[in-house]
C-alpha cells in the first residue's frame, strides 16, 4: 500500500531573471514500512524536497499525497530530523525530547508522556546523560537526541535529512548500525536524504538518485536486495554488495560529471627555484629516508599533570611517497601532522626532513587543513598568488602570475579563479587550498583532513583532483583521515594509530594498487575490498579505548593477504 506519494512536484525561489528551479517534475511512490534513501550531490535540492514532503514549505506545481490526501502542512504524522540538531540549549535531553511528547500527546496523563519520552532517550542510548544539556553533549550524542525527540512523537513516517553527515566519518558508522538497529524495531516508513552511498545500502530498501541541474530530477532507481538486519562488515565480503556500490556510485559520479568541468589551463611551468633551496651546499637525506619521525612525543600540561598525546611514533618515509593516518578520535593524528609542519612545538624525538630538522613552520612544508583559510575578500587567484609570491620573489610577474592559473586550472577552477572566495562553494574553496598547497613547490605536504567539512560525492570529486595534481608533482604526502576508504585511494601506506593518550603506530598496511588510481577504478579492483576490510577491522579492533595485542593485529593482516591470495588465484584459474 502506498502511503506517500510524490506527484508532478515542483520548487524554484525568486523572481524574473533572478528566479532559481530547483526540482522539476519529482514523481515518487513510497509503500508503508518501506526504506526509501535519495541520494544526490550538494545542492541538488534534496533539503528543498524534504522540506516539501514536511509540508514546511509550498510546492509551485504538484504535490505530496499522504495517505490519499494532499498535504497542506506539517503534522505529526510526519516526524522530521534535519543535519542540525535545533536543540533547545537551556533544557535537558528528557527536557528536549518532553516539548515534542507535550505537543502531540499534551491530552494524555503526565506520567504516560514522561513515560514515552524515558523510553525513546532510553532506545537513542542517552538513558545515562537524560539530565545533560546539549552543550556537555559530543555531536553524535546531540544527534541521538533529535532521532529521540521525532521518535517520541511516533509518526507514521519519518523524513531524515542528512541526519548524520555533520559527524566524523567513524562516529557517523557507528550512529548508522545504531539507527539500523532502531529503525527495525520500529518499523516505519522512513525517508533518507544523504550523500552516503554506504549509508544508502546500510540502510535503505530503495535508492533514488536525485540528479545534479538546474532543475533538479530524479534518475534511475537501485534495489537493495539485502536482508536484515544487515551486518557492516559481512557485506564487505558480499559480491552483490560490491557489485551494487559499484554501480550507484559509477552512476552517481557519471551523473557530476555531466553537470560540465572546467578545462584545466594549458600552462607551461616555469622552472623556478623556492626561494631558501641553494643548489649548492644543501645537506640532503638519502631518498629512502626523505621523511624520518624518530621517537617523536608530544606532552600537554594539564591541571591534574602531564598528558602525554603521542609517545613513540616512529616512521621513515621515502621521496615521493603518500601516507596516510588513519584512527579513532584522540589519537593523536593532527597532532603529529602539526609537528611535522612547525605548527606545534615537539615534545620529545624529531621530525627530520630532507636532512633539516623541523623547528618551525616553513614554506617547504604546505598545508591543508578542514577548512582552506583564504582571505574572504581575495579572489581565488589572489589567494594562491599570496603563497607564490613569498616563495619565488625572485621570479618575473609572468612566471609567478603561470604558476598560480597553472595549478587553479589543474583543481577545475580556470573560469572561477577572479571570483572572491566568499562566493566560492565550500568544495571550490577547499580546491583553492589545494591549488595553494602544490603552487608553493612544498617538500613535503601536510593535508588535515582537508575534505572533512564536505559532503561524500563532492569528496569524492576533489580526491580524484588530488591524486591528479599530486601525481604530476609527486611530492612527499601525509594526509590525516576519518575516511577508510580515502585512506586507501590516496595511499602507497596507511598509518594505523592506536589509541590515545600514550598514542603510536598499531600497524602499518602496504598498498598495492595501481597508480593513478581513481575512485571509479579502485572500487572495481578485485582487491580493493580486502585492504578495505583489513581497516574496518583494525579500527573495530580499537573500538571503545580497548588496546588489541600484537598477535591479534597481525592476525587482521594475515586475513587480508589470504583474501588477496584467493582471489588472485580465482583470477588466474579463470584465465585458464
Amino acid at each position: 500500500m502506498t502511503i506517500l506519494e510524490i506527484s508532478k512536484l515542483s520548487k524554484g525561489y525568486g523572481e524574473g531573471h533572478a528566479r532559481t528551479e530547483v526540482l522539476a517534475d519529482i514523481d515518487l511512490k513510497v509503500a508503508e514500512g518501506e526504506f526509501i534513501a535519495i541520494v544526490g550531490y550538494s545542492g541538488t535540492g534534496k533539503t528543498t524536497l524534504i522540506s516539501l514532503l514536511a509540508g514546511l514549505i509550498e510546492a509551485d506545481s504538484g504535490g505530496v499525497i499522504y495517505k490519499g490526501r494532499e498535504i497542506d502542512g506539517p503534522g505529526p504524522e510526519r516526524g522530521v530530523v534535519f543535519q542540525s540538531y535545533s536543540l533547545m540549549p537551556w533544557l535537558t535531553v528528557f527536557g528536549n525530547v518532553m516539548l515534542a511528547v507535550d505537543s502531540v500527546f499534551g491530552k494524555l496523563p503526565k506520567a504516560e508522556r514522561v513515560a514515552i519520552a524515558e523510553d525513546y532517550i532510553a532506545m537513542v542510548g542517552l538513558a545515562h546523560a537524560r539530565d545533560r544539556r546539549p552543550a556537555e553533549l559530543s555531536g553524535g550524542m546531540r544527534q541521538r537526541v533529535a532521532v529521540a525527540r521525532a521518535l517520541a512523537m511516533r509518526p507514521e513516517v519519518l523524513l531524515l535529512d542528512e541526519p548524520l553527515s555533520a559527524l566524523d566519518a567513524l562516529t557517523r558508522a557507528k550512529l548508522q548500525d545504531e539507527f539500523a538497529a532502531i529503525c527495525e524495531k520500529e518499523k516505519k516508513t522512513i525517508v533518507l536524504i544523504t550523500n552516503d552511498v554506504d549509508e544508502a545500502i546500510l540502510l535503505a530498501d530503495r535508492i533514488v538518485p536525485l540528479l545534479p541541474g538546474r532543475p533538479a530530477t530524479l534518475g534511475r532507481e537501485f534495489a537493495v536486495p539485502f536482508a536484515r538486519p544487515r551486518d557492516r562488515s559481512e557485506l564487505n565480503h558480499d559480491d552483490a554488495f560490491i557489485a551494487l556500490r559499484a554501480e550507484v556510485t559509477a552512476y552517481l559520479m557519471e551523473a557530476g560529471a555531466a553537470r560540465g568541468g572546467e578545462e584545466a589551463a594549458v600552462l607551461r611551468l616555469p622552472e623556478l627555484r623556492p626561494a631558501g633551496r641553494a643548489e649548492q651546499g644543501e645537506v640532503r637525506q638519502a631518498d629512502e629516508r626523505f621523511l624520518q619521525f624518530s621517537e617523536l612525543r608530544k606532552v600537554y600540561p594539564t591541571p591534574k599533570g602531564p598528558l602525554t598525546v603521542v609517545d613513540g611514533f616512529e616512521l621513515t618515509m621515502r621521496k615521493g611517497e603518500f601516507v596516510t593516518l588513519i584512527g579513532h578520535s584522540g589519537c593523536g593524528k593532527s597532532t603529529v601532522l602539526s609537528m611535522a609542519a612547525g605548527l606545534n612545538p615537539i615534545s620529545g624525538g624529531a621530525v627530520v626532513l630532507d636532512g633539516t630538522h623541523v623547528t618551525k613552520a616553513g614554506p617547504d612544508r604546505a598545508v591543508v587543513f578542514q577548512a582552506p583559510s583564504l582571505m574572504p575578500w581575495l579572489t581565488a587567484y589572489e589567494n594562491v598568488a599570496l603563497g607564490v609570491d613569498q616563495v619565488h620573489p625572485g621570479a618575473t610577474r609572468e612566471e609567478r602570475r603561470d604558476i598560480a592559473e597553472h595549478y587553479l586550472g589543474r583543481v577545475g577552477l580556470a573560469d572561477s579563479m577572479h571570483k572572491r572566495a566568499s562566493e566560492l562553494s565550500n568544495g571550490m574553496r577547499q580546491r583553492v587550498g589545494i591549488a595553494r598547497a602544490f603552487a608553493l613547490s612544498p617538500k613535503l605536504l601536510l593535508l588535515d583532513e582537508p575534505f572533512g567539512m564536505l559532503d561524500s560525492l563532492t569528496r569524492w570529486e576533489l580526491q580524484d583532483v588530488l591524486m591528479d595534481v599530486w601525481a604530476r608533482s609527486a611530492v612527499t604526502a601525509i594526509c590525516v583521515t576519518h575516511d577508510v576508504d580515502e585512506a586507501i585511494l590516496l595511499a602507497d601506506r596507511v598509518v594505523m594509530m592506536s589509541n590515545g593518550p600514550n598514542a603510536r603506530i598499531g600497524n602499518i598496511m602496504e598498498v598495492d594498487l595501481p597508480r593513478p588510481r581513481s575512485r571509479k577504478a579502485l572500487i572495481s579492483h578485485p582487491d580493493y575490498y580486502a585492504y578495505r576490510e583489513e581497516l574496518l577491522e583494525f579500527l573495530e579492533a580499537y573500538e571503545g579505548g580497548a588496546n588489541p595485542d600484537a598477535a591479534q593485529l597481525a592476525a587482521i593482516t594475515e586475513r587480508r593477504a589470504v583474501r588477496i591470495a584467493r582471489q588472485k588465484d580465482a583470477r588466474l584459474a579463470a584465465a585458464e
